[in-house]
């Protein structure tokens, strides 16, 4: 049923063949939001969708993210947080239309842009090519991904109106014959509906285009529009209402008068446009994704975007101005009541478990007389190990100075007979160990995988803990001894027993304490002043990082994540911490600054 409750025949649905879409023959404006089912915890669909709905928004924008749907070659999971058929039938229930990005890309600040790590195993591997290994692999998936989509389009009564092919292909173009193969891909499995694609407005001639990316919208970009297709729909496919954020950075806003101005002039000229985001929410556990140009740099776990409606949910300046600019002469539903949040009492840290002590509950560990990267570890089925640390121990026999050679991807703390000894970065290149070492000794490298990047040309070289030789005094270390340590909840609930916290614990460790929650949860913020950097895991679900560093300095704990009464709260801590947690009933994302 469309907004005005007038029963649609479901024939031709939405087309371009004019110069304004049209949907089943009238004419259409598509009033887009981008909120992501992964990024949003099941039970808080409704409530965020809900509010989208009393902006004015008429249409749901979501990116399917491969690399949680299969997370194995042979594991598939479409269930609770990742049952897209619920997202996507829940929109119809309310009211919106959907355009869906099935990918396999999808960029979307993900770890790898959504792909899966075990494509990576493949050394010839091209990503986002016609090469047969990819292809065979987008196959597969969307064998299962695209039957469960087909019967909500638009013509078979659902609400999917439109999908976009792949993402922002044309700054990528490296492979003529990609996007066909895409298309394909999508139409002999049963996609019907209008096909968009999305690009930055400098890239538009190589992508085939029908929908675009602009943030500041000028004069040129509208003119290339309407040069590259006149007299079809212009579509703002994704106008940016914020900006992510990256560690060892400055909390990105953008200010509301700029958002509201360009999304006025947009609708002015009779475009349509989504907004992305409409509701960022939080990109839990490793999900994150990274930069790399011009030096690589993690993203935050927060993706608050500085959207409309903020990362617990929350109504901002934004969205009240941006609700009276679509509001004009339309009476909308009204907006639901906000979430509790609460400050609980401090977590007390009262159990540890030294690093070294949970090695043994790690699936391994595995010997080699070189290093190998963490997607080629012989761990989680043959599909190597995605996401989390890797532990790389060797004996040595003398002091002197330990190189990195720049194979560390993408952090390393070094250790001699497990005392810390110093850290390797990316592009950090030398360490003095001691010169007077005498005798064996190990030599251990924790290496974290702070996240794939997301965009550009590397997509291929994204290989994670050591991907390459490690030299002492000019020659590279032989005879590993590797842990993977991936931090899933099924090795974190190994863990037995734990030790009461002694007077100086050892770092890296896990710690734990309890969270009391009484009556029904309520929405929280965990604080860690004190804490270095680690990740939090709140009954053995990973939360995500954390980072003294910031901007972010609190993580977003939702209430569908506590139990009423007793919850574990786990912190992995690399080298320092309080053991004390803190819960708060605020943000900190970090000093802000506006998109330069």
């Amino acid at each position: 049923m469309p907004a005005g409750g007038r029963r649609m025949s479901r024939k031709v649905g939405l087309s371009a063949n004019s110069s304004q879409f049209t949907l089943e023959g009238q004419p259409f404006t598509i009033l887009g939001g981008s909120i992501h089912y992964f990024r949003v915890p099941r039970a808080y669909w409704r409530d965020r969708l809900m509010k989208m709905k009393a902006c004015g928004i008429n249409t749901l924008t979501t990116y399917v993210p491969w690399s949680l749907h299969q997370p194995e070659r042979k594991v598939f999971n479409f269930h609770t947080q990742l049952d897209l058929e619920a997202y996507i039938s829940l929109a119809a229930e309310l009211g919106l239309w959907v355009i869906l990005r099935p990918g396999p890309y999808i960029s979307s600040e993900l770890d790898l842009g959504g792909l899966p790590s075990w494509l990576l195993r493949d050394g010839s591997m091209r990503l986002r090519t016609t090469y047969p290994g990819f292809t065979q692999a987008v196959n597969t998936f969307f064998d299962k991904l695209i039957p469960k989509v087909v019967r909500l389009q638009f013509k078979k009564g659902g609400p999917i109106i439109a999908v976009q092919v792949e993402n922002g292909y044309g700054s990528f173009a490296k492979d003529e014959s990609y996007m066909l193969f895409i298309k394909e891909a999508l139409q002999s499995r049963g996609i019907s509906e209008l096909l968009l694609t999305s690009d930055d407005h400098n890239t538009l001639k190589s992508g085939g285009v029908d929908g675009v990316k602009l943030q500041k919208l000028n004069q040129r970009d509208i003119q290339d529009l309407n040069a590259i297709q006149p007299n079809s729909p212009a579509m703002v496919m994704d106008y940016w209402t914020g900006w992510y954020d990256v560690w060892g950075d400055l909390h990105h806003v953008l200010p509301p008068e700029d958002m509201v101005s360009t999304v006025r002039e947009i609708l002015r000229r009779g475009m349509s446009v989504n907004l992305y985001m409409f509701h960022g929410g939080s990109s839990f556990g490793f999900m994150s994704g990274a930069l790399a140009d011009p030096s690589y740099k993690a993203l935050v776990p927060s993706y608050d975007y500085d959207a409309p409606l903020s990362e617990a949910g929350e109504y901002t300046p934004k969205y009240h101005l941006l609700r009276d600019l679509l509001s004009r002469g339309e009476s909308f539903p009204d907006m639901p009541a906000l979430h509790y949040r609460e400050a609980y009492e401090p977590a007390i840290m009262y159990q540890h478990l030294s690093l070294w002590d949970a090695l043994s509950f790690t699936e391994g560990p595995f010997k080699s007389p070189k290093p190998v990267n963490m997607e080629s570890l012989p761990v989680n089925n043959g599909n190597g190990q995605s996401y989390g640390y890797t532990l790389y121990e060797t004996t040595i026999t003398s002091g002197g100075l330990l190189k990195s050679g720049d194979h560390v991807r993408d952090r390393a703390l070094v250790f001699v007979n497990r005392s810390y000894i110093g850290l390797f970065k990316r592009q950090s290149v030398e360490h003095k160990s001691n010169q007077s070492l005498q005798g064996r000794r190990t030599l251990s490298l924790l290496v974290e995988n702070c996240g794939r990047v997301h965009q550009g040309r590397d997509l291929d070289k994204q290989h994670k803990g050591l991907v390459g030789d490690i030299l002492l005094n000019n020659m590279p270390l032989r005879d590993f001894t590797i842990y993977s340590l991936d931090m899933k909840p099924s090795f974190i609930d190994r863990f037995a027993p734990w030790k009461t916290l002694p007077e100086t614990p050892s770092f890296p460790g896990f710690f734990m304490g309890r969270l009391f929650a009484y009556g029904y949860p309520s929405d929280t913020f965990v604080k860690l002043p004190g804490w270095e950097k680690g990740v939090v895991f709140i009954n053995g679900l990973n939360l995500g990082r954390y980072w003294s560093i910031g901007p972010q300095q609190a993580l977003y704990l939702p209430s569908p994540f506590l139990n009423s009464g007793i919850n574990q709260v786990i912190v992995f801590e690399e080298q320092e911490g309080d053991y004390k947690v803190h819960f708060e009933d605020t943000p900190d994302l970090g000093m802000a600054a506006d998109i330069q």
